[in-house]
């Protein structure tokens, strides 16, 4: 029987919801974050390649996280966890192959959990900004 929740401790306060959406451009990219963070305990409810398909899904799936690449070819992610999080939607957790300071205090304001660079996911990283 396939589940939307896997058991993660300290996810979003709630230790039984661990349901992920990854919005990345870069197929290749979804799938290593993919492989990954089912092995780490996530249930991976979903996939999306920029910022208009991630909305729909995100409304579609109602995964409990977003996993969120900063750089999108249409919607700056910045924009998108805006909409995300305004909406009282999951959390979002903003990824990038560039430095968190590139960024500056758009992070902070564009209501997502924090940041994570793209060569340090973890599924224990994204735990910690959840919780």
């Amino acid at each position: 029987m396939a589940t939307r929740t896997a058991p993660l401790e300290g996810v979003c306060d709630d230790a039984s919801v661990a349901s992920i959406l990854i919005v990345d451009d870069d197929q290749r990219f979804r799938g290593i974050a993919r492989r990954l963070l089912e092995s780490e305990g996530f249930d991976v409810v979903g996939e999306a390649e920029d910022g208009r398909a991630a909305l729909a899904a995100a409304r579609e799936l109602e995964p409990d996280v977003v996993l969120l690449d900063v750089q999108l070819p249409d919607l700056d992610g910045l924009e998108v966890a805006e909409q995300l999080t305004g909406e009282g939607g999951p959390a979002v957790v903003l990824t990038s192959t560039r430095d968190e300071s590139d960024f500056g205090p758009q992070v902070r304001q564009s209501g997502a959990r924090g940041f994570v660079p793209k060569d340090e996911l973890s599924a224990q990283r994204i735990a910690d900004l959840c919780a």
